[in-house]
């Protein structure tokens, strides 16, 4: 009862730097001039075929000539602000498709004379090799929106301005563009054909090109609010319809490793209806019960505290799968938003346990503290699909009112669970080892960079969806520990599968 119990945080696998400087030419309202622009992201050494990867550290910094200052300077603005929206072409083999980097940047003051050196970031779309094979990443066609004047608070950095400027890759580029070659070794079984590089929301045309990527693999996409549970397995999870939840050689478990499945429904207060959280993956960082240092012993109860931290785990990022919810927005029409939760800081988890000395009977409250943003990467509105772009996201985390906040600051959400059990009788509720039911309520904050080509949808997704008293309810599954794996036998229940994920997928509960 006393044992240690909880787990390692699976580390971010090795990652290389990529970072190139190319030759553009641009087309100015001055005519056509060389532009020198240089790309650098982070890519992982290596990858599996039909797992999802993305580059991250994405940056891209453009010269502008003299040329393009005097054009800007006619708009009597003292500072720009930029977005680009950057084709990437991704290939395997023979397959390709493309994907379009966007990044925003801050205002940046107008020179008296000479070049203007822009430096946008933004999150890019993940990436999926189909076989083995090396991945290649070649940029293509880059656009630049520039923004005369100050960021003002409905633009969200966005390129909503004028004038724009359209650049193509030199002819004498070196390498035609290369950025990065990430080899690919075999993966699950059955995968293969095109690589995939979904774009948030949909694909994206490249600036200048024709074509754009399938839009991902459908086992990624959540189907309606209320799916069937998925069946649990005594093999491999491979079979199961759910991310891959599990350590590896790369992100091994030590002997306080914890890995389980979450899933739930988060209520839309706004729209008088739940969203279904598709199972999702945690890894739980080491910790041990210990005996309270700040306050005085019970004489009637063992009392003992535990500390620890966890992160979701989706391909390698510390998000939720995708998943899409349909609601009837305003009472009358039908919008379907596809979103994801990710996790923006450290995942706390604190039990306390008391045992009552005289009949062994035993208590424990945990509460979870995770800040999360809410990431809109597709709407459809009455069938009609608005691109949100890729930066569409709640201001800040989503929050609850937390119990401690003078030693838990911050905008996060809080989940609470309490259990219960009699001596030789199995666990009511939740405790960290066997799961249960969570609960919690948290206020949407505003929505913020929603929207391309000078379409805001802030105010709108903000209209429906941002308020407080949304009432969430998650479900932990059995923790599957992976250096003392518990399988199903005809006398155990299962707590492993046999490539050591999490054997139990929950069921929601409303």
């Amino acid at each position: 009862m006393l044992a240690a119990l909880v787990p390692a945080t699976a580390s971010a696998s090795d990652t290389r730097k990529a970072d190139v400087e190319l030759p553009y030419v641009c087309a100015l309202p001055s005519g056509k001039a060389p532009v020198t622009v240089r790309i650098s992201a982070e890519f992982p050494q290596r990858t599996r075929a039909g797992e999802a990867f993305t580059p991250t550290g994405v940056t891209t910094t453009v010269e502008l000539p003299a040329e393009a200052v005097a054009d800007l300077a006619r708009h009597d603005a003292s500072e720009v602000r930029a977005g680009t929206a950057l084709a990437v072409t991704v290939a395997q083999d023979s397959a390709t498709a493309t994907a379009t980097w966007r990044g925003s940047s801050g205002p940046v003051a107008l020179p008296a004379s000479g070049p203007l050196t822009l430096t946008t970031t933004g999150d890019v779309p993940s990436v999926t090799g189909r076989s083995d094979g090396d991945l290649t990443f070649t940029a293509g066609g880059l656009a630049i929106g520039l923004s005369p004047g100050p960021e003002d608070d409905a633009g969200g950095g966005a390129e909503t301005g004028s004038p724009a400027v359209e650049c193509a890759l030199a002819e004498d580029a070196p390498d035609k563009g290369l950025l990065a070659t990430v080899p690919a070794v075999a993966g699950a079984p059955g995968t293969s054909g095109s690589p995939s590089a979904p774009a948030p929301g949909g694909t994206s045309p490249a600036p200048g090109g024709t074509s754009s990527a399938p839009a991902g693999d459908s086992r990624d996409r959540q189907g309606e609010r209320s799916p069937e549970a998925p069946e649990n397995s005594p093999g491999t999870a491979a079979d199961r319809d759910v991310p891959p939840c599990r350590y590896d050689e790369e992100n091994p478990p030590t002997p306080l490793s914890l890995n389980a499945y979450v899933t739930g429904y988060a209520n839309v207060r706004k729209q008088k209806a739940a969203s279904y959280l598709p199972p999702s993956c945690v890894l739980i960082d080491g910790g041990e019960f210990q005996v309270p240092v700040d306050e005085p012993l019970d004489p009637e109860h063992l009392v003992m505290v535990l500390e620890t931290y966890g992160e979701l785990s989706y391909h390698g990022r510390r998000e939720t799968p995708p998943y899409a919810s349909t609601f009837l927005s305003f009472g009358f029409t039908p919008v379907k938003a596809t979103m994801v939760l990710k996790q923006t800081g450290p995942m706390r988890i604190d039990a306390r346990m008391k045992m009552r000395f005289s009949d062994l009977f035993m208590t424990t409250e945990t509460y979870v503290r995770v800040p999360l943003v809410a990431q809109v990467t597709a709407l459809e509105v009455n069938g009609t699909p608005l691109d949100v772009g890729s930066g569409c996201r709640t201001e800040t985390s989503l929050t609850s009112a937390d119990p401690d906040p003078a030693k838990h600051p911050g905008d996060h959400v809080v989940l609470y669970g309490k259990a219960e059990q009699v001596l030789g009788e199995d666990v009511t509720g939740y405790t960290i080892l066997t799961g249960g039911p969570l609960s919690g309520e948290v206020t949407i904050p505003a929505f913020t960079g929603c929207g391309t080509g000078g379409e805001d949808l802030d105010r709108l997704l903000t209209a429906s969806v941002s308020g407080p008293g949304n009432y969430i309810k998650q479900v932990q599954g059995q923790t599957c520990t992976p250096l003392v794996p518990v399988f199903e036998t005809p006398e155990t229940r299962g707590q492993c599968t046999q490539d050591l994920q999490p054997y139990q997928i929950p069921v929601a509960e409303r």
